[in-house]
């Protein structure tokens, strides 16, 4: 019963075959990657419940293998790229009435009082980070 309830946010079948042909292959070199779905829904799983890596449950695997391919992916634009093809077409039934929200919300906090990093992460492209994080806060008035 406990594991049941565990896994009702997990992706579903329907999910898992409109997400898979978007994922990247196994790598060539090295050994085989771990399944892309347990490892997705252990993401998910982090996300949802905002607890740290190190406490992702034993069913989603080795939880570094989990971290390294979250950020693998977030680092060289994998999330993007599925992000985009899965929203591609998705307002066109909207046509002329498609709109768009923007939230007019401010948020303000020193980056040293946030404990913000002065230099990006190892290994991730500056350009690919929210231009939030490298720039002064905008303001939208709404």
């Amino acid at each position: 019963m406990e594991d049941e309830r565990l896994k009702r946010h997990d992706l579903s079948d329907a999910e898992w075959a409109r997400l898979a042909p978007l994922l990247p292959g196994h790598p060539r070199q090295g050994h085989r990657w771990n399944d892309h779905r347990l490892v997705i829904d252990g993401i998910f799983f982090r996300t949802r419940a905002g607890c740290p890596w190190r406490d992702l449950p034993e069913r989603f695997g080795n939880w570094k293998t989990v971290y390294n391919r979250h950020r693998r992916w977030s680092g060289d634009g994998t999330w993007e790229k599925i992000l985009d093809r899965l929203r591609a077409g998705c307002d066109g039934a909207e046509g002329r009435a498609w709109t768009v929200a923007a939230d007019a919300t401010v948020v303000r906090a020193h980056q040293h009082a946030a404990g913000a990093r002065h230099q990006p992460p190892a290994g991730v492209d500056p350009a690919r980070l929210a231009p939030a994080v490298l720039s002064a806060p905008v303001r939208i008035r709404g």
